[in-house]
């Protein structure tokens, strides 16, 4: 049902020229039966902040001029722990990082697997949260990827695509 969501969605923001954001958020939006573009509600992306704790973010930069630094850093300032996901980098944001989701030692619960990598590199990621159990894939603002949402949902797991987790939180988590 989401993935219809998004197509329906796609093709809608292509007829009338809006974009996936918070600042559009109204005419669009309101003709939308779930929600937003990946189908999910306000309320489940607020169930979806407040419930999780460990955010794994794939593709963290250890640049602060990067959007994924200060996504994530704003997210710690919020009490989230971050689990960096970057090879070849040692330490982001004072947290050790790993090279992959499956690196990342089977003790420590994965809440949310933040995504900033290019669609096409999502399907392998998706099958590192399913397989690390995690509750949430949530690609970020500019990232679609329909076979991989679908894939994660028929898994159990919620689905956020093409928004951002600093706006939802700061919109949402009030």
């Amino acid at each position: 049902m989401r993935i219809e969501a998004l197509r329906f969605y796609s093709t809608l923001r292509q007829e009338t020229g809006q974009e996936s954001s918070l600042s559009n958020r109204g005419a669009l939006d309101s003709r939308l039966f779930t929600g937003r573009g990946d189908g999910m509600t306000d309320q489940e992306i607020r169930d979806t902040l407040k419930e999780s704790r460990n955010i794994a973010v794939v593709g963290l930069s250890p640049k602060e001029s990067r959007p994924s630094f200060r996504v994530a850093s704003y997210l710690k300032a919020q009490g989230y722990r971050i689990i960096p996901v970057r090879p070849g980098v040692d330490e982001i944001l004072g947290e050790k990082a790993y090279p992959s989701l499956s690196d990342i030692p089977p003790d420590i619960q994965i809440d949310v697997v933040d995504i900033f990598r290019r669609p096409e590199e999502v399907p392998p990621i998706v099958e590192e949260a399913i397989m690390r159990k995690a509750k949430t894939v949530w690609m970020q603002e500019g990232i679609v990827n329909e076979e991989a949402a679908q894939k994660a949902e028929e898994s159990g797991l919620r689905v956020v695509m093409d928004r951002c987790m600093l706006k939802e939180h700061q919109y949402l988590a009030r």
